[in-house]
């Protein structure tokens, strides 16, 4: 029979690993406040018959988020593409808004 071997865990590893559970957390609520948003402006996009994707603002966007990556000490690359996956999600949810829009005007 074996005998119980588990590790005690650092109570420093603990107090980290609930911290970064909280941040976790928190990034899941603000993401969800962001899609919110984008939400809207896809209807309104729709509404107003422009396109879902606008590369103008997105240049804009990523050039400010690197710019606040490395004043936060964060890889600016890595701000890059978590953004480009952000706006990538929020393109699709804008092209399906807006196929909604026009499926309910025929």
């Amino acid at each position: 029979m074996a005998s119980d071997t588990t590790p005690t865990v650092h109570p420093e590893l603990l107090r980290l690993r609930d911290s970064i559970d909280n941040i976790d957390a928190a990034l899941i609520h603000l993401l969800a406040e962001r899609f919110k948003c984008t939400q809207q402006v896809g209807r309104l996009k729709a509404t107003e018959k422009l396109p879902p994707a606008d590369p103008a603002r997105e240049g804009r966007q990523i050039a400010r988020l690197r710019q606040l990556a490395e004043a936060a000490k964060l890889d600016p690359d890595f701000a890059e593409k978590f953004l480009a996956f952000i706006v990538k999600e929020v393109i699709r949810h804008h092209e399906a808004i807006a196929s909604e829009t026009q499926g309910n005007k025929t």
